[in-house]
């Protein structure tokens, strides 16, 4: 009897894929806890624990439904440590004739298994490779999109994701619903305490023998944990439940404060899907048809412009990040345009600095392995980026400390939105901010050691000088760009002694950043 082997990796938990359409004797399902995937970076102690803790779930659900299932733990004396090493050692022990996987969203496990299959193909056995069956484009849809075209605009594809699938469309099917494609002058208003923030929905699972697991294994983690009270969704079930849950307490408000930030709550109306979705325990279009309804259903308490933001991280910036690393990889993880060379500040890893923004956003990540989209771009990304900090320093830390974050997704917001180090394929200029956007957005600058109002001095907001001295230092790379021109007008406008002063001032600080 043919035998078939099938890989299913951490973050491919698709209860819906048409692999398991029918249950056959002959096909085996393989999952695989490995060093080789948890020591690449140092990885939350959160993060790890959820894949580990979601790859059991889901194949125990496998399990009832009378699959054939093999499990290799992380500490099971036959484990390689390996992808690669584990199939070769399945495969010859148990005789399979054929190894079939579901194509890996990161670019080095796609050469990896490619490799593998080769070397299989060269010993007789068959190999096929299948979609995963979650996103709404091939890998290289975009490049087909924006062919011919200098930038990749993602308005334009979020558009053309809406026309495809019929999506807040009028029904002639080629107009936005109301008229609008987008409301995101509506979504950035601050958070003033005058909207009751919802208890985060959280889950009780014990995962005390996961992480003592871990800690014998030596695994080098970050970040805290409660082993009696591991509060992320692992199972289909709970992911289905926080999505209930968003859509009834948060989505009312999510559009509307979905950039601001408080020391008050750690995730305000956010909905906290993307570890569910980015190891597809939920599907996006089941995501965002459940927004609409509960648009549809609701229309007195949730306002369009809440669902068209959620709808549009959703079907326009995670498809598009997608499709711009699988057009750009391998080239995209080398990028510097900047040429940078410092080092990420030690607390970065401690949270223990006298900003407030930073100790706030750091600490938090600490201790939930989550922050949302503007803490992480406008407060630690930026930072990174006015420190002067080398982009392979930010990747690594963005993609160890947060538990959504899978390189496909990780490094196209980081190394190009974040750091601007991919020269514009992104972001049409660099994202930084100084003390008025994080006053603009926040309360962090209440009760902080520094004065956000000053842009030199004992107490001045680092944030104001390195702001300046950013664009300083670039000036031959940036001072033609069209959306920043003004802010070169600025600085051309200030006195000599007065922009002295405050690049002084950003010299200062970056020479004893560890102590800021």
């Amino acid at each position: 009897m043919q035998k078939t082997l099938r890989l299913i990796l951490g973050d491919q938990l698709n209860q819906q894929h048409s692999w398991f359409n029918d249950v056959s004797e002959s096909i085996t399902y393989v999952f695989m806890e490995v060093r080789q995937e948890t020591d690449y970076v140092a990885h939350h102690i959160q993060k790890v624990i959820a894949f580990f803790s979601a790859m059991r779930s889901f194949a125990s659900v496998l399990e009832e439904k009378g699959y054939h299932v093999l499990y290799l733990k992380l500490d099971d004396e036959h484990n390689q440590q390996s992808i690669s090493a584990n199939i070769k050692k399945l495969i010859k022990e148990k005789n399979y004739t054929f190894f079939q996987y579901q194509l890996p969203d990161e670019y080095r496990l796609d050469q990896q298994l490619n490799i593998l299959c080769a070397e299989l193909n060269m010993s007789d056995v068959d190999t096929k490779a299948f979609d995963t069956e979650h996103f709404l484009t091939d890998r290289f849809y975009i490049r087909r999109f924006f062919e011919g075209k200098k930038m990749y605009l993602m308005e334009s594809f979020y558009r053309q994701m809406r026309k495809e699938h019929n999506i807040l469309m009028e029904p002639c099917g080629k107009k936005p619903f109301s008229g609008k494609w987008n409301y995101d002058k509506e979504n950035r208003k601050k958070y003033k305490g005058e909207i009751p923030v919802p208890i985060p929905k959280t889950y009780v699972e014990n995962v005390e023998n996961l992480v003592e697991m871990c800690k014998t294994a030596n695994l080098k983690t970050i970040g805290k944990i409660d082993a009696q009270k591991f509060i992320w969704p692992v199972s289909r079930k709970n992911a289905l439940d926080l999505l209930e849950f968003f859509m009834e307490y948060c989505l009312p408000w999510f559009g509307t404060y979905q950039d601001a930030m408080t020391d008050q709550h750690w995730s305000l109306f956010h909905s906290r899907l993307s570890f569910a979705l980015n190891v597809k325990l939920l599907n996006p279009l089941e995501v965002v048809n459940r927004a609409i309804e509960a648009w549809q259903e609701r229309e007195q308490a949730i306002s369009l412009a809440q669902v068209e933001g959620f709808i549009r991280q959703i079907i326009g910036w995670r498809e598009y990040m997608r499709g711009i690393y699988w057009d750009k990889m391998p080239e995209f993880a080398d990028l510097n345009f900047f040429e940078h060379k410092n080092k990420l500040p030690v607390w970065y890893w401690t949270g223990n600095t006298k900003m407030k923004c930073l100790q706030h956003s750091i600490q938090q990540s600490l201790e939930y392995a989550y922050a949302h989209h503007i803490q992480r771009l406008m407060v630690t990304g930026s930072f990174a980026l006015l420190n002067q900090t080398h982009p392979d320093e930010v990747d690594n830390w963005y993609l160890g400390i947060y538990i959504d974050a899978i390189e496909w997704v990780e490094i196209t917001n980081t190394r190009g939105m974040s750091q601007f180090a991919d020269g514009g394929i992104v972001g049409t200029k660099p994202y930084i901010g100084s003390a008025n956007y994080m006053h603009k957005m926040s309360d962090y600058c209440s009760n902080c050691y520094y004065d956000r109002k000053l842009k030199y001095g004992e107490k001045a907001c680092p944030f104001n000088s390195l702001y300046w001295h950013f664009y300083e230092t670039h000036r031959n790379k940036l001072a033609k760009n069209p959306r920043i021109g003004m802010m070169y007008r600025i600085l051309d406008k200030m006195e000599i002694i007065e922009k002295k002063k405050i690049l002084d001032q950003a010299e200062k600080y970056l020479k004893k950043v560890d102590d800021l």
